[in-house]
């Protein structure tokens, strides 16, 4: 029955506002400035021990001179070329553990766990901003313009890993997925986005998308509610509102997925506040690749049971 209903309310429904003009040659410049930087690295042996596993710290320069850190898993005592997931951790955390990584290792893959710049782990943000930045990244950058949102800056530095690791001599560049979770699932799609070779996609509740939706959908008590606190303290009588959510469009992934080429698998909890399923479908409807969504009726923004171990048949069937 929440199936039904859900598919009925939001099965065919493609966000709040049409996508910016120039959007495309907004993220091709955004690349361009990448591919300026270049694609040079430093691949450090980790000091963690793993009978299966090669562990590396691999770090790079991003935009605006900050340094970037992955983990890097490798298989052990292989010469052969590797299919790779890119992991993407969620919003203000870490990329945690290294043996959560091993159990991918030990079926063939080299695991790149992006450390996400400025929040909980060792990647730096020197991006320099104007305005509030109370309460969140969301809003960092927003009275800028959009093209020095903070979020700009994380989907350049994905993209920088991607062609960091394709050139790697023991991956394999044509076997290539992306995997995350909340802000992690939005950048897991932003890999496939910005890289349309990602062969798969997995992905659970996506963050960033149909910004103006969230905002209007109990956002105190969502993954958007810096929105709230930005207008609040920051601009109460809404002066800037439309400036606002029309920078925040070049950061909203629903308008990059159309670019995915991928298989995507995704999963949503119908009961999920914190990324509303309305603001998921905005996103999800829009992807043109092949595409399977499991629904989870009575789960929120939690862990989702049964779905790492779909992703793990998937990978090992691959």
């Amino acid at each position: 029955m929440k199936i039904d209903d859900a598919l009925k309310e939001w099965g065919d429904y493609q966000g709040a506002e049409a996508e910016p003009a120039d959007f495309d040659a907004f993220w091709d410049k955004a690349k361009a400035e990448v591919n300026l930087i270049g694609f040079d690295y430093e691949l450090v042996p980790a000091d963690f021990a793993s009978t299966i596993a090669e562990c590396y710290d691999l770090s790079f320069t991003g935009v605006h001179h900050s340094k970037i850190y992955a983990q890097l898993l490798l298989p052990k005592k292989s010469n052969t070329k590797h299919p790779v997931v890119f992991q993407f951790h969620g919003y203000h955390s870490d990329v945690g553990d290294w043996s959560d990584k091993l159990s991918l290792v030990s079926e063939g893959y080299v695991v790149v766990a992006l450390s996400i710049r400025g929040q909980g782990g060792k990647s730096e943000d020197h991006l320099l901003t104007n305005g509030g930045t109370l309460k969140g990244h969301l809003i960092r950058g927003i009275e800028d313009g959009p093209e020095n949102l903070f979020y700009r800056t994380v989907f350049q530095d994905v993209y920088q890993l991607i062609r960091i690791v394709a050139q790697l001599p023991f991956v394999d560049e044509a076997n290539m997925m992306s995997y995350g979770v909340s802000q992690g699932g939005a950048l897991a799609l932003v890999c496939a986005s910005l890289y349309p070779s990602i062969k798969r996609v997995f992905v659970q509740y996506p963050f960033l998308s149909d910004y103006r939706t969230a905002y209007s959908l109990d956002v105190t008590q969502s993954a958007y509610e810096e929105l709230a606190y930005y207008f609040r303290f920051r601009d109460p009588l809404h002066e800037n509102e439309k400036s606002v959510f029309a920078a925040l469009d070049y950061v909203d992934i629903q308008f990059l997925v159309k670019h995915i080429t991928a298989k995507v698998v995704w999963a949503m909890g119908l009961e999920d506040r914190t990324c509303h399923p309305k603001t998921q479908f905005a996103v999800y409807n829009r992807i043109q690749s092949p595409k399977k969504l499991y629904f989870y009726p009575e789960y929120g923004h939690e862990y989702l049971p049964k779905f790492t171990d779909i992703m793990h048949q998937i990978l090992v069937e691959n």
